[in-house]
């Protein structure tokens, strides 16, 4: 299946979109993971840690006063650390265990899945804390008892006292345990914190050089591919520059390539359409001077026409004398009218050949029908087009749209707009703008073709119209003379003006159909 160009782009392009967004999720995800870690061990784990040390050393401070209930000799003193450890140390023991057990439960709520054992595990440490320090209490309350009395029994009081000591012992050997597990995941998941971010940091970058290395090979890619662009405004630059010639033979089956050889195409076509141009162009110069010989011969016809007849008249007279008149000799008359019959015959063939002349000399009647003037005057703007850009011509239509038709000769009416188009493109030899103009006016149709050229003379204006008059150097001074015979045998008018300031403007008039 053949993508389009659009198509390839936008899929190179996602790819390279895609290789990004896989690289931010990537690094999304881990930053989350860290996030998790960090909470884990911020949150959890030290804070866990932090109550196991408190509880260490509360544990450690009622053995202290424990151990000196034994030495204290004053009644008082020993009652008043018996009353001490029987109101404070229980509560706070308790209040401390029991907030270690809630702080391993909240752990559980945000901790990952592979720490709920351990945290389950922390967790029944606690418990089994508050269920031995139950019974140390119960041991402790009985050295207590005895130790209030005046005199205790140090008897009694000392094996029972040596068991408070060795739960105390086994007691603060199980809150380090807790401690020290605690202390040791807390190591153990910051390092493989550190090791994960190291990986990360690594994957990122070399995920990062590959969403770039992609970025690099699509943006080569998509070049490559709009490389012919190039070489297509280069073919354009060249076709307005008039080179016609300009071939780009850019291969392939995409939407450049298709565009390069219409491209070719279109040279191609330019070119022969400019060699029509210049047929037409010199067709068009021979007609006028077809005309202009026309009208010489007309005058030529009209000066030697009469002249013909009367000799013509007079020889048909001479035939009649001749015929009666006596010659020396057979010979003689018979040459006499020999050349009396050669000069009929060469006023017969001048008759002839004057009447050839006025044929040529009087242009043919035109055929009126019903046209469209708008679409004639935007077919000639079309046909001239080219020549009108190349010489940098700006045309502005204000074609009124419900302007009726107009009788005319449609091959004529070409010919008359085809001139003042000329007349207007070659007043602005630099470039310029031409406006075209129809509009229904007074019962007519009105053509008007204003240049914004250099004006037309007074004195000039008044001839424009005239046979052979012309100011442009090569110029026959027939074009708005034909032009004016076609227009008025429509039964129309034409007019020209040239205001002060520059500019000049032809109007052509036509009865409505």
């Amino acid at each position: 299946m053949r993508l389009s160009l659009s198509t390839r782009i936008f899929l190179g392009y996602a790819v390279v979109l895609a290789t990004f967004g896989a690289v931010s999720i990537f690094s999304v995800a881990e930053m989350h993971r860290n996030q998790v870690e960090i909470r884990l061990v911020s949150e959890g784990y030290l804070n866990l840690s932090q109550d196991a040390a408190a509880i260490e050393t509360f544990h450690k401070n009622q053995s202290r006063d424990t151990e000196r209930l034994l030495d204290e000799k004053s009644v008082e003193t020993r009652r008043a650390l018996i009353r001490l450890a029987r109101l404070y140390f229980p509560g706070l023991m308790a209040q401390k265990i029991s907030e270690g057990r809630d702080a391993a439960r909240k752990v559980l709520e945000f901790a990952p899945e592979a720490e709920a054992p351990f945290v389950h595990e922390v967790e029944q440490r606690f418990d089994e804390l508050a269920h031995r320090y139950d019974e140390y209490e119960q041991a402790a309350d009985a050295v207590f008892t005895g130790l209030e009395a005046e005199h205790p029994d140090y008897a009694v009081v000392t094996p029972r006292m040596d068991r408070v000591k060795q739960m105390e012992a086994s007691i603060g050997v199980g809150i380090r345990l807790l401690h020290h597990s605690l202390e040791a995941r807390i190591l153990e998941r910051v390092g493989l914190a550190e090791k994960r971010e190291r990986r990360t940091g690594v994957a990122i970058i070399a995920l990062s050089l590959l969403a770039i290395g992609v970025g690099l090979l699509m943006t080569t890619l998509s070049a490559r591919t709009l490389r012919p662009v190039r070489t297509l405004t280069e073919g354009v630059s060249r076709i307005g520059q008039g080179d016609y010639s300009a071939q780009l033979g850019v291969r392939g089956d995409d939407e450049i390539s298709v565009l390069a050889r219409e491209f070719d195409k279109m040279a191609r076509s330019l070119k022969e359409r400019e060699a029509q141009l210049e047929e037409q162009q010199r067709a068009l110069l021979r007609a006028e001077q077809l005309a202009a010989a026309g009208r010489i011969a007309a005058q030529i016809a009209h000066e030697i026409r009469n002249p013909l007849s009367s000799i013509g008249l007079n020889v048909e007279m001479l035939e009649e004398p001749l015929a009666r008149a006596t010659f020396g000799s057979e010979a003689e008359a018979q040459e006499a009218k020999d050349l009396l019959a050669s000069v009929t015959r060469e006023v017969d063939r001048l008759a002839e050949v004057t009447a050839e002349y006025l044929k040529l000399a009087r242009p043919q009647n035109p055929t009126l029908t019903p046209e469209d003037i708008n679409e004639v005057v935007t077919s000639v703007l079309d046909f001239s087009n080219e020549e009108l850009q190349r010489s940098k011509v700006e045309v502005v239509k204000k074609l009124d749209p419900t302007a009726p038709k107009a009788l005319a000769d449609e091959g004529q009416l070409r010919q008359v707009f085809l001139n003042l188009l000329r007349n207007s493109r070659e007043a602005m030899a630099g470039g310029g703008r031409l406006t075209v103009r129809s509009e229904a006016k007074n019962g007519q149709v009105e053509i008007e073709f204003a240049d914004s050229g250099h004006g037309i003379a007074p004195e000039v204006k008044a001839r424009v119209f005239e046979p052979f008059f012309t100011t442009k150097e090569g110029g026959t001074g027939l074009g708005l003379a034909v032009s004016r015979q076609i227009v008025q045998a429509h039964g129309g008018s034409i007019d020209c003006e040239s205001p002060p300031g520059g500019g000049t403007t032809f109007v052509v008039r036509l009865k409505r159909a």
